[in-house]
């Protein structure tokens, strides 16, 4: 069964069958071949269409957001310093993947050095944990916002914003840190052949000789630390913030405080639903077919990137008004 690319998806806690004593050992490969997508292998110029589009979408639309916030002095705030923080993350999240990718699809480049290999899953894997984090970061903003807003700008002050964007950066850093670092000890066997576009934490740990039990607990651990620990966050803070809200006394004022929110829970759905969706499909869709998988492995990486700064744009006004400012004045 194939494993869900993605580091915080519940399949990483799963160990993988191990090879028999007479199979070709791999055990200082210097190159891994990447798939693609299994069994679409005829259909990649195609499928690299819209992926090409999310890529471009995700770059163009993240780097409008930032230079929006930048231009613009009454968005120089905790809340869109933060939203800034998540675009750089989706930036660099979809630059590991889709280069690579799309050569596999467009050149057919299949080939990838072992440490190039081992780069790109902590890099994925890094920057997918910050997504998380700061959109932690900016349910805290909106807790505040809400909760207590008399104090919100003396406590999310911008050495506060600052030091929590650090946080955030440190611990997904620190956190990632030993995935490649086991996956480099193990030896390796039966093929070298990664069943993915991108490496993959568990698709290659799959292809490691002896036991990699401390791989699939390391993953259970990170699973608990971070989504675990992301997941009460947000909901204690929201739970927090509805009582707020509940105690407005007009149902416009309730509405208004609450359409505050909705983007940041637009963010959280569309990241978090969808992984939930693949971890469930993964462990019991045993008769899904194995390029399924992958495809939704990667848009759970991919899709979010792109939503976001599309997401932030419509909904949040003085992004929207700021950005039609910009068009008609060059227009």
């Amino acid at each position: 069964m194939h494993e869900t690319p993605f580091y915080l998806r519940v399949g990483d806690l799963h160990s993988y069958s191990m090879s028999n004593s007479n199979t070709t050992d791999f055990t200082n490969p210097s190159t891994f071949i990447l798939r693609g997508i299994p069994g679409l292998e005829a259909a990649h110029v195609w499928i690299s269409i819209p992926f090409c589009a999310m890529y471009v979408i995700a770059v163009l639309g993240n780097f409008t957001i930032l230079f929006i916030v930048k231009m613009e002095p009454s968005l120089h705030g905790p809340m869109f310093y933060f939203l800034c923080m998540l675009a750089i993350t989706d930036v660099l999240l979809s630059t590991s993947i889709l280069p690579k990718m799309l050569s596999i699809f467009w050149f057919n480049s299949r080939e990838i050095n072992f440490s190039a290999c081992l780069t790109q899953m902590y890099f994925i894997n890094c920057f997918s944990v910050m997504e998380s984090g700061f959109i932690v970061a900016m349910g805290f903003d909106r807790y505040v916002a809400i909760c207590d807003p008399l104090r919100h700008s003396t406590i999310l002050t911008i050495p506060v914003v600052t030091k929590m964007g650090l946080a955030v950066v440190l611990r997904s850093g620190m956190l990632v840190l030993p995935y490649p670092l086991l996956v480099r000890q193990w030896r390796y066997c039966r093929t070298n052949i990664i069943p993915e576009p991108f490496c993959a934490h568990m698709a290659v740990v799959k292809l490691a000789c002896g036991d990699t039990h401390v791989s699939s607990y390391y993953g259970l651990f990170v699973l608990l630390c971070v989504m675990g620990l992301d997941g009460i966050f947000i909901a204690v803070s929201y739970t927090q913030i509805l009582r707020a809200i509940f105690r407005l006394p007009t149902k416009d004022a309730r509405l208004k405080t609450f359409g505050t929110c909705a983007s940041h829970l637009c963010i959280i759905l569309i990241f978090y639903i969808p992984g939930l969706f693949s971890s469930l499909t993964y462990r019991f869709g045993q008769n899904v077919p194995l390029h399924f998988h992958v495809l939704i492995g990667n848009m759970n990486l991919l899709v979010p990137p792109m939503l976001h700064p599309i997401i932030y744009g419509v909904r949040t006004k003085e992004i929207r008004d700021r950005l039609l400012r910009f068009i008609t004045h060059k227009g």
